[in-house]
């Protein structure tokens, strides 16, 4: 009886999407510029998202940001990060959605909506409102190397005509981390903390309150939102927010990609 060999090529894809979470993935990188908006982190958006993102506990960079070795050598350590808008006449509706590096949607946030007219407070309030899904989550890094899977190629014997096919004997090799055990982490960015000069008064406005000194001049705004002692923040030079900390209140906005942390004086 003749004797045929019959070769399988069988490439097995594993996209591990039912697997995947964001407990996988330790680093998330933000874009300098989201597609809905026209100039590069407008509104502050894309420093608020990264701020948002390292609340929640991850560590997070812009694109345009030196990487750490082991995310600059291997982009599927990371997961990436965008913002996408829905809004119709009365309402401004943005969603979170975090991407592995093959583009699978690895999490994705109900719509965040705001009814605000102004549209820098509309996208404060609605990306905040997005950022509450995350909340239902309880993030903590694995440790997960998230490399991808390799093709496997399996050689089957047969025997014409076929009586029984041979259980198919499947040979793959350890994936190796494309980062040497010894690669140096990067630390996360330390902010740099001044002290307001003078104290300021808080005067009540819809949605919160304006901060004045005794000029009185309104030195900044601060806008409500859903988490007790946490105001989304801005004035004419910088955007940010302003939270209670340490029994203190801090205003941490980003210049020139260096978190700056200014301790205010407020009595409310």
């Amino acid at each position: 009886m003749k004797r045929y060999v019959l070769v399988l090529f069988l490439l097995v894809y594993f996209s591990g999407y039912s697997q995947n979470t964001i407990n996988n993935y330790k680093y998330v990188v933000v874009p300098e510029k989201f597609n809905f908006l026209k100039q590069n982190d407008q509104y502050s958006l894309n420093s608020l998202t990264k701020v948002l993102l390292q609340d929640k506990g991850f560590t997070v960079y812009l694109d345009n940001a030196e990487l750490p070795n082991e995310v600059a050598n291997n982009k599927c350590r990371a997961l990436s990060a965008d913002v996408l808008e829905k809004s119709g006449m009365f309402t401004t509706g943005l969603t979170l959605v975090l991407k592995d590096c093959q583009g699978n949607i690895v999490f994705k946030s109900k719509e965040g909506k705001s009814r605000e007219k102004d549209y820098k407070t509309a996208y404060y309030m609605a990306l905040k409102d997005a950022f509450t899904s995350l909340d239902q989550i309880s993030y903590a890094y694995n440790g997960s190397t998230n490399e991808p899977a390799q093709p496997v190629v399996t050689t089957i014997a047969a025997t014409e005509p076929i009586k029984q096919m041979a259980a198919p004997v499947a040979s793959t090799e350890p994936v190796k981390s494309a980062i040497a055990a010894s690669a140096t982490t990067a630390k996360p960015t330390e902010a740099v903390t001044n002290q307001q000069a003078g104290t300021l008064y808080a005067q009540a406005i819809a949605n919160g309150y304006q901060l004045i000194d005794t000029t009185p001049k309104i030195v900044l705004t601060i806008l409500k939102t859903s988490a007790e002692n946490y105001f989304i923040a801005g004035n004419a030079t910088a955007n940010g927010i302003v939270l209670k900390k340490n029994d203190g209140w801090f205003f941490e906005y980003y210049k020139e990609g260096k978190l700056i942390s200014e301790k205010l004086l407020v009595k409310f």
